[in-house]
């Protein structure tokens, strides 16, 4: 990526009785709009979906995944073709993760120290090791508009399980330690650097660790650790200890929450950027959002109906596809039908964020939220019950 200036966010509409707002992210590579949700490009694409499509959908950014990459074709293979987004056609704003989730989804091939991570590669077994610095100098290699810091984190889980406050210190403290390695390794100045914050399951240590990485001066902020058990309830509160502690001027990425009804929970709350893989994976497991809920394609309900995913969607597979043609390509695994409930998902993710920017904008998002939810509940649970009889 070619050095165009420092992105630039600021906060364009503060709602009147509520926290939501409205943003605007500036990059070298184009503006995201926020509220805004990123589809997960682990290996540099989304899957199934080329960056024609992608635009089309009117996905503004999208999140690769650092440590993939890194391994698989490698950060200087990339930066000799000219950078992530040349390397994979995609003209707009990127955002690249560090790969500190991948200390946890892949603890049992990650020795981690002070110094940083030893881990065994998943693909060939080869060793590499991951620093605060070289997590920064890969993200640089890779060009990203906008880049994370390498943070470690206990999962929060569900309270009632105990969770372990002395490791849970531990980690935020080291999170905090790598944060500061990774603003002093940074050498671009093209690239936005989320500083994370952690804490676990305790309100207090998310405060505190909100405190201490914005005393780090860090120019936008991320809450990291959630998203894996823990009840809607205790995120929200543990949302909140750390929102009141971050700057309100600075733009607010809350990492891998991807279920709509928690999505627009935390625009409620004033969070920004979101990312996550539940559009384009539950695609792959027949499992779709509509206005009135999900439901799973392979149902033997579907088997003879003529009708649409979702009668209220205007995207070209609702337009086209019944909902019996998409279950026979699922249950027939005929590659064609991830790829179509795909583009459906992430249809359908891009209007509700752009129906939640227009309600903030027009200080309405309260109303429209509890119109959304009571439409969304109408379906039930039920609806996404797995059944290919």
């Amino acid at each position: 990526m070619d050095s165009v200036g420092a992105p630039r966010f600021e906060v364009v509409h503060r709602a009147a009785t509520a926290s939501t707002r409205l943003g605007r992210l500036e990059t070298p590579h184009g503006v995201v709009e926020t509220p805004a949700f990123l589809p997960v490009g682990t290996y540099g694409a989304v899957r199934g979906v080329d960056p024609d499509e992608l635009s089309a959908l009117g996905i503004q950014a999208i999140l690769a995944n650092t440590y993939h990459l890194h391994l698989r074709p490698g950060e200087d293979v990339v930066a000799r073709l000219g950078g992530l987004h040349r390397f994979m056609g995609w003209e707009r704003p990127i955002l690249t993760d560090s790969g500190g989730f991948q200390l946890f989804s892949l603890d049992h091939l990650c020795e981690c120290t002070e110094e940083g991570v030893r881990f065994r590669s998943p693909i060939d077994g080869s060793v590499h090791f991951l620093s605060p610095e070289t997590c920064i100098g890969i993200q640089e290699r890779l060009g990203a508009d906008l880049i994370v810091t390498l943070d470690q984190f206990e999962p929060v889980g569900n309270p009632e399980a105990g969770p372990d406050r002395s490791r849970t210190r531990a980690l935020a403290e080291r999170t905090l330690r790598w944060a500061q390695r990774c603003r002093s390794a940074q050498t671009r100045h093209d690239q936005l650097l989320f500083g994370i914050a952690q804490g676990g399951g305790f309100a207090d240590l998310r405060r505190e660790s909100a405190e201490r990485t914005a005393e780090l001066e860090f120019q936008a902020f991320a809450i990291g650790g959630l998203g894996i058990g823990e009840p809607p309830s205790l995120r929200t509160e543990l949302i909140d200890s750390a929102l009141c502690a971050l700057p309100d001027s600075a733009p607010r990425y809350l990492m891998g929450i991807g279920m709509p009804e928690d999505l627009v929970a935390a625009v409620a709350q004033g969070l920004d950027l979101f990312d996550c893989v539940v559009p384009t994976r539950h695609a792959r497991h027949g499992s779709v959002f509509t206005c009135r809920g999900r439901l799973q394609i392979r149902n033997k309900a579907h088997r003879d109906d003529p009708s649409p995913l979702d009668p209220d969607c205007p995207c070209r597979v609702c337009q086209r596809f019944s909902r019996a043609y998409l279950r026979h390509l699922m249950v027939s695994k005929e590659m064609l039908g991830p790829r179509l409930l795909t583009l459906h998902n992430l249809a359908y993710f891009m209007r509700l964020f752009r129906e939640m920017r227009s309600a903030i904008g027009e200080d309405r998002f309260v109303d429209w939220a509890r119109s959304w939810r009571a439409a969304y509940e109408e379906g039930g649970s039920s609806s996404a019950t797995h059944s290919a009889a």
